[in-house]
């Protein structure tokens, strides 16, 4: 049961994804990962604080909700299975074909390569460049909680209860998207917060799947953004020019307010005016993933070599990072998509 806007939301959130790690690269706030020594612009740290907070828990949300649809048409062994080769492959063995170069960059950039015996470099370099891989790495670990789940409830009566959700229930679910974002937060890696969006992920499943949820969010959607708006306007006040991916941030009260209302105004708003296919939004939604996949070491690549062998001002730094990546990526997944094993290995496709 595909729904062209929840694929219009995905891809759309892929690209922004792309966006927001060009500014994370040039991060002025202290956020570790970035190219050393590269100039700032503190506008640009601005826009990636405010989209942070909510752009991977709407990919969650969105992954509950077609996992829903998906194993509705599957056994639970199928669904894992088709798992494990889609998300588990490329988020393992992937790294060795291609991953490898963000690892290898890393190590560079942080004078790694002056003490690590260089037989080891490459392992090292391609265990150590996961990167945004961990979104499936977290994605297929969920999958397979997820099956286990559907057996405890076999009839599905959690999944209709969760239908039957008014308005200020559904608003009332930032409650547990707060608790969420207290838990199983893992320390260094901050990418890995399986709380909140282990959450997130299951009230995709049981709760928005349901049309009637969705279409409640949409007929709410205008004070959805309201809320939104003045939750963003609180959040930016308070975290300006700070870390945005510490625990103070991440774990505050208004940072769970704004993003949930941010999610809702998302999904009212796309189901609104964006539920339409396109020969564009087609191509865009099958390559998504792919560009997801791809965009970090390439866009890594990129900003190393502007940073390290040219001297343009700042804002070149930010658009030529930004224009080469939109090109390169889906140059690179168009490239890759059509030979055989590496395709598998990279993308988690036989065809």
């Amino acid at each position: 049961m595909r729904k062209a806007y929840i694929d219009n939301i995905r891809w759309a959130t892929v690209w922004l994804v792309l966006i927001y790690h060009v500014c994370y690269m040039f991060n002025g706030v202290g956020i570790l990962g970035g190219i050393p020594g590269a100039e700032n612009i503190p506008a640009f740290d601005t826009a990636a604080a405010m989209v942070y907070p909510w752009f991977m828990v709407l990919l969650l949300l969105l992954a509950g909700m077609s996992a829903r649809y998906s194993l509705s048409k599957r056994t639970g062994g199928q669904f894992i299975r088709e798992r494990a080769v889609k998300l588990l492959v490329p988020s393992t063995l992937g790294l060795f074909v291609i991953h490898w170069i963000t690892g290898y960059l890393n190590i560079k950039m942080g004078g790694g390569l002056n003490f690590i015996p260089a037989p080891l470099v490459y392992p090292i370099s391609a265990i150590s460049g996961i990167g945004p891989l961990w979104f499936i790495q977290t994605l297929f670990l969920f999958s397979c909680v997820l099956v286990l789940l559907k057996k405890l409830d076999g009839r599905d009566r959690l999944w209709e209860l969760c239908g039957r959700c008014g308005l200020p229930m559904i608003i009332l679910l930032a409650l547990p998207i707060f608790v969420a974002a207290q838990v199983l937060n893992m320390p260094v890696l901050t990418m890995y917060r399986f709380g909140i969006y282990f959450v997130a992920f299951l009230i995709g499943y049981f709760v928005f799947s349901h049309d009637g949820v969705q279409e409640k969010v949409e007929r709410a959607r205008v004070p959805m953004l309201c809320a939104a708006a003045v939750c963003a306007v609180v959040y930016a006040f308070q975290y300006h020019r700070t870390d945005y991916t510490s625990p103070d941030c991440l774990q505050s009260v208004i940072t769970n307010l704004y993003l949930w209302f941010t999610v809702l105004a998302i999904i009212g708003f796309a189901k609104r005016y964006m539920d339409r296919e396109t020969d564009l939004t087609r191509y865009m939604s099958s390559s998504s993933f792919g560009v997801y996949i791809l965009h970090y070491p390439v866009l890594l690549a990129i900003c190393y070599v502007i940073c390290t062998y040219f001297s343009f001002p700042a804002i070149c730094n930010y658009l030529l990072a930004l224009v080469i990546a939109m090109v390169l990526t889906p140059l690179a997944y168009e490239l890759i998509r059509r030979i055989p094993v590496i395709r598998w290995l990279v993308l988690g496709r036989r065809k």
